[in-house]
């Protein structure tokens, strides 16, 4: 079985403040796939880490295809409360994080049954948080 993995961030300046989102795509040996990096307006640190993961398994979808199903698919990411909220290890107590929520899991169901949610520090997931700070910036 083919791996894909995927790296995302998100964050706001402020919190809740301007926020932005980063998704790093690439295959087991490192080739990146895809970068995807944009401003979703403004809201909280933890929301844009959720909309970093809605938007890398739409992004996937697109890659990948029909294949979704059939690639185990890793999704890496610096939060651990947003990695334990998707694992069901964590309520969601933000009432504004439970329709992303949903819109995940459903696209988990519909689409990724080979998936794993891995919290990795801040210093593994540069190429996400540098599409973060790179939309914040104005340069995507």
């Amino acid at each position: 079985m083919n791996k894909v993995i995927c790296y995302t961030d998100g964050g706001a300046r402020g919190n809740p403040g301007p926020a932005a989102i980063g998704v790093y795509i690439t295959d087991e040996a490192g080739t990146v796939l895809k970068e995807v990096g944009q401003t979703i307006g403004n809201s909280t640190n933890n929301y844009a880490e959720y909309h970093a993961v809605m938007v890398g398994l739409e992004t996937l979808k697109q890659v990948l295809g029909e294949d979704t199903k059939a690639t185990a698919i890793e999704i890496r990411l610096d939060s651990e409360l947003v990695k334990k909220q998707l694992n069901g290890e964590y309520q969601i107590n933000e009432p504004g994080l439970v329709p992303l929520f949903v819109v995940i899991h459903n696209l988990r169901v519909a689409s990724f049954p080979n998936i794993a949610f891995t919290q990795i520090s801040s210093e593994q997931n540069k190429e996400a948080d540098r599409l973060v700070h790179e939309a914040l910036d104005g340069k995507r």
